[in-house]
């Protein structure tokens, strides 16, 4: 299954941060963000071009302004020229610094966009950054249920009709989340990072054999539903297999890899009488004990270990 790359509308992101429109180009509402990369043009501004990315957003801050302050403005609409020419997709202007008139004169010419906050430079690339990653973050659409249980985002996947949706009402019973129910939209926003989703036209129903579609928010209430969540475990439901040979100590780990991620995952075989709803609980409690350092099977073996030595040197001395 291939990844689906996103874009942004420039638009978007502007209403988004609330910046002040100083021009806006002609096309602003077809101009696309591609990247989550953004620039501040400080070499450019010297003349240094070498893999310079004119599809990323610009940002000049109070270095690049005080730089080109020092010049005329004959000599400054010079040094802007080539970067204007460019055609980059929109310069943003940090901490309310001031917007020399070669810049909309530039603009207009080569009809850029320009926009201006009062956030400082670095605060708010960061803040463009991590919101681009999630916006155009790559993604892929999973068969499965996404629940946050203790605060752990649990991707079930399963055959159909092996129980995925069942288990996540019960979980809501017991008073954890839903996130998504039978397509699970995850975005990779990072290298280690994976955040799913339900895609919005069935944000928050589940399908159950036999009743047919709920809307769990009106069911459960609001606090029974989340719109986003990490995903830190998965966990593959099977029938049991009379005979296999199922992981009894959980020394073996396991994992799922999704976008080039390998995210933790165990396999849990299904059968009557087995309450899949608190196994999922205990799962992910221990998902997070491990995260923090401990690691049950671990422990259990080490004290396995100790006394089988004490038992050798006991032997040996008598």
């Amino acid at each position: 299954m291939s990844d689906v790359t996103f874009k942004i509308p420039l638009s978007k992101v502007i209403e988004e941060f609330g910046f002040e429109k100083i021009y806006s180009s002609t096309d602003i509402n077809e101009i696309m963000i591609e990247t989550a990369e953004v620039n501040r043009p400080a070499l450019q501004i010297t003349g240094f071009f070498d893999y310079f990315d004119n599809h990323r957003i610009q940002v000049m801050g109070k270095v690049e302004i005080t730089y080109l302050e020092q010049f005329t403005r004959e000599k400054r609409g010079e040094l802007l020229e080539k970067l204007f020419s460019t055609k980059f997709p929109a310069l943003i202007v940090t901490r309310n610094m001031q917007i020399f008139p070669e810049m909309i004169e530039l603009a207009e010419k080569y009809d850029l966009t320009i926009v201006r906050t009062e956030e400082s430079t670095s605060s708010l690339m960061s803040a463009l950054i991590s919101y681009l990653n999630v916006q155009i973050a790559p993604r892929r659409t999973r068969h499965g249920v996404l629940v946050e249980v203790y605060g752990e985002g649990v991707l079930i996947m399963g055959e159909s009709g092996v129980g995925k949706s069942e288990t996540a009402i019960e979980l809501l019973k017991r008073g954890h989340r839903l996130v998504a129910d039978d397509a699970v939209e995850i975005k990779r926003v990072s290298s280690k990072t994976l955040v799913g989703s339900s895609p919005a036209i069935i944000r928050h129903f589940v399908e159950l054999r036999g009743i047919g579609i709920i809307d769990v928010k009106e069911i459960f209430g609001i606090g029974a539903v989340k719109d986003t969540e990490n995903i830190n475990l998965v966990i593959h439901l099977e029938p049991w297999v009379e005979g296999k040979q199922y992981d009894r100590l959980g020394m073996i780990e396991e994992y799922t890899n999704i976008m080039g991620i390998n995210v933790p995952s165990l396999t849990i075989p299904v059968k009557p009488g087995r309450n899949l709803a608190i196994i999922i609980e205990v799962a992910s409690m221990n998902n997070r004990q491990k995260k923090m350092g401990y690691n049950a099977a671990v422990e259990l073996n080490n004290r396995l270990m100790n006394e089988m030595q004490k038992n050798q040197e006991a032997a040996l001395n008598e």
